[in-house]
């Protein structure tokens, strides 16, 4: 029987009080059904996460569970109810849940299938505003009201500019760019998955040829979209000029890291993972987007660094040539110590502290002769620089402490030549009326004598 002769038995049906149990039941499978999922999704998050195919099935196939025990409980029920009473109304519902089942079941696959990886927020509302755009259309069909809400959508007419265009182009045109936009996204993160698989290949060389690849996929559906919808893409050429004028006026410096991400992409001047400096900032670097780059500090801060002060600027990237990178600390010891013992000694405090090469040796050396004592700077190498150097500067710093404690090492102190500071006060004493009339008294008593 067609689903639009089940509505008029429908209606029939609300003058039955039986038609209550119906619509208790289709509440009560929709509740169970939701409430397994909802279980069944909490019980995966608190497992650990599952790297690769594996997981993203399970992440996505959490999605397609509820409608599918939503179909499966009302078949149940229609097949029990039905031997009692009429179930119309579960007649009804049974294709919406099927239609909305069958749609999440194939986003699933699509996902299974194309990005194998966890998938970003865009991708993610594509799929939601396409799954209930789809679901809406299915549901109209299913009950007879589709062909009316078409012709609907064709009478009604917006003016735009000096041209009309009907409600049902403007949604035809929606929905191609929305599914288009949709496979370019998919395909974009095949792309990346299978580019990413390539191991001989350079991690930069991958990052560049998966955002080139995903921003022509895009930049090709956008096109072919436009054309579908019916719209000249002659007139892209006056955006075009627009968008020149407005990169020589206002953008020049947003287009400039765009082009910069892509030199460094392309080059293999930098990599993920690799340990740099530049000017006050230093970490590893995270990631290598188009406009910026992510550079993690050793504390676990994380800096945008614009790709055009990489390519203008001077950056020391240690994982180049040699990784190894010498640390300093400095101290003042007082000046009646013996540099001839005190040096040695402070030599041999880097030995041993993890993350310190052995060779090349560590060294102390006689910076300077300071007012308070000798400036020695103690030098010696570590080994993994993008771990951070506050590490082991600590860890010799905390043995030179030792033998501060211990008295080995004597710390320099300010200290003041006092004699200038004596024949100062003596000269001033001197020029006082008090000290001139004893001077004086002085001179008649020698007289008199």
């Amino acid at each position: 029987m067609p689903l639009t002769d089940l509505l008029f038995d429908l209606f029939d049906d609300f003058r039955n009080p039986a038609i209550l149990w119906q619509a208790l039941a289709i509440v009560v499978c929709i509740v169970v059904g939701w409430g397994v999922a909802r279980l069944v999704h909490r019980s995966l998050d608190r497992r650990p996460r599952r790297a690769g195919l594996l997981g993203v099935g399970l992440g996505s196939f959490n999605r397609v569970l509820g409608p599918l025990l939503i179909f499966g409980l009302l078949a149940l029920t229609k097949t029990v109810m039905q031997q009692y009473q009429n179930v119309h109304l579960l007649r009804v519902a049974l294709p919406l849940a099927m239609s909305l089942a069958v749609i999440r079941t194939f986003f699933y696959l699509l996902r299974r299938a194309f990005a194998r990886r966890q998938v970003g927020e865009a991708l993610k509302t594509f799929e939601k505003v396409f799954a209930a755009v789809a679901w809406i259309i299915v549901a109209l069909h299913l009950t007879g009201v589709l062909p009316d809400v078409i012709h609907a959508l064709e009478r009604t007419m917006l003016p735009i500019g000096k041209n009309k265009v009907s409600m049902a182009d403007l949604l035809q045109g929606a929905i191609s760019i929305v599914v288009l936009m949709m496979l370019a996204l998919w395909a974009g993160a095949a792309l990346e998955e299978r580019l990413m698989g390539f191991e001989r290949m350079h991690t930069s060389l991958r990052v560049a040829m998966a955002r080139v690849g995903r921003a022509a996929l895009i930049l090709v559906a956008v096109l072919f979209s436009l054309s579908l919808a019916g719209l000249d893409l002659t007139v892209l050429s006056v955006f075009g000029g627009a968008l020149g004028v407005g990169l020589g006026l206002g953008m020049q410096r947003i287009a400039s890291n765009y082009v910069s991400g892509f030199i460094i992409l392309f080059e293999r001047s930098l990599s993920i993972g690799d340990p740099i400096t530049l000017d006050k900032y230093s970490g590893k670097v995270a990631r290598i987007n188009t406009r910026y780059t992510v550079l993690r500090g050793s504390d676990g801060t994380q800096t945008l660094l614009p790709n055009e002060m990489l390519i203008t600027g001077v950056v020391q990237n240690q994982s180049v040539t040699n990784r190894n990178t010498r640390a300093v600390t400095k101290l003042i010891v007082s000046y009646d110590s013996d540099l001839d013992v005190i040096m040695p000694l402070l030599q041999q405090q880097p030995v041993g502290v993890a993350r310190v090469l052995e060779t090349p040796a560590p060294n102390v050396l006689l910076n300077a002769f300071l007012p308070d004592g000798y400036e020695l700077e103690v030098g010696f190498v570590v080994a993994d620089p993008e771990n951070g150097l506050g590490g082991p500067i600590s860890e010799v710093n905390r043995k030179i402490y030792a033998l501060v404690q211990s008295g080995a090492v004597k710390l320099g102190h300010p200290s003041m030549d006092t004699r200038l500071l004596d024949a100062h006060i003596t000269s001033v004493m001197g020029r006082t009326p008090e000290a001139g009339a004893g001077r004086g008294a002085a001179n008649r008593t020698d007289i008199e004598k």
